[in-house]
């Protein structure tokens, strides 16, 4: 390890970033120097400026992947490095705005009957009952479901923040089916590896399988039901804040995209239409056709 690698990685850690921004940051200027075949320390803007396009056009990367690499390198030379540069020489990759696919309640029965083992559609369900993320679900503990009080603890979720959210009494039952089947020690949902939990990724093919099955022609992946919870919650008159404690949000402004999906709120906006006069429209002014 060289001695440049150790100081990014020890002032990460300094900073206490998230175990998954650590990896992921020192992978993305590990790919930086590799391409340039230098070490990153003699390479300048103009080489941030290169890579950035290769990430774009040579390896097609999501908006989203070459922004982390932005930061990721602009973490290495204004603190690593100390280099006094600027925003500029640090140019983020406009995101584009999509807004998220909801299901409806008949779409979510429908697609739960096409989840046929116990353990995943537990998980899954859990997702879309307590509105949490995939990470979330599959390092939920045991000792995170509180039976007495009615809720769930989702220890150091993104931001590395604890919250509380509901335990709905339905959930709770499937739980105890699950519970009664497996046996679970630690983890609620337990992997293949001994004293491991569920793997992220094995949680989204089981998704998609049921995608597959129930033939649903929405894009559904796990997070989709995080959606479809808080655009439910919203349609039944929950108050957007109760919502944005619920899911973990840091800014309102977060959680309030969900009123652009919800069916309740813009089917309740009357159109303009509606407020012109419902006389019969008039004939055209001009003159009259000539009779044949």
């Amino acid at each position: 390890m060289t001695p440049l690698r150790q100081r990014m990685i020890e002032d990460l850690q300094v900073r206490n970033l998230a175990p998954a921004t650590q990896k992921n940051y020192i992978h993305y200027v590990y790919e930086f120097a590799r391409h340039f075949h230098q070490s990153p320390d003699l390479l300048g803007p103009e080489h941030v400026r290169q890579f950035q396009l290769h990430l774009l056009q040579d390896r097609k990367l999501s908006a989203e992947s070459v922004n982390q690499y932005v930061s990721a390198v602009k973490f290495l030379y204004r603190i690593t490095l100390g280099r006094d540069w600027g925003d500029q020489h640090f140019p983020r990759v406009r995101v584009p705005h999509h807004l998220p696919v909801v299901l409806s309640h008949e779409e979510l029965i429908q697609f739960f009957d096409h989840v046929p083992s116990l353990k995943y559609r537990a998980a899954l369900m859990t997702c879309y009952a307590a509105g949490l993320r995939v990470s979330e679900a599959v390092r939920l503990q045991v000792s995170d479901i509180d039976s007495q009080r009615m809720m769930i603890r989702v220890q150091q979720s993104k931001g590395q923040k604890d919250r509380y959210v509901m335990l709905s009494p339905r959930l709770l039952e499937l739980l105890r089916v699950w519970w009664r089947a497996a046996r679970p020690k630690q983890w609620l949902f337990s992997g293949w590896r001994t004293g491991r939990h569920l793997c992220a990724n094995s949680l989204q093919t089981a998704c998609r399988e049921a995608r597959l099955r129930c033939g649903i022609p929405k894009k559904i992946t796990v997070h989709t039901l995080r959606h479809s919870f808080a655009t439910h919650l919203l349609e039944s008159g929950t108050d957007i804040r109760i919502i944005q404690v619920l899911l973990g949000h840091s800014r309102i402004n977060t959680t309030a995209r969900y009123t652009q999906v919800s069916q309740k709120t813009i089917c309740a906006t009357p159109s303009p239409l509606e407020a012109l006069d419902r006389q019969p429209p008039s004939p055209p002014k001009g003159k009259a056709r000539a009779k044949a």
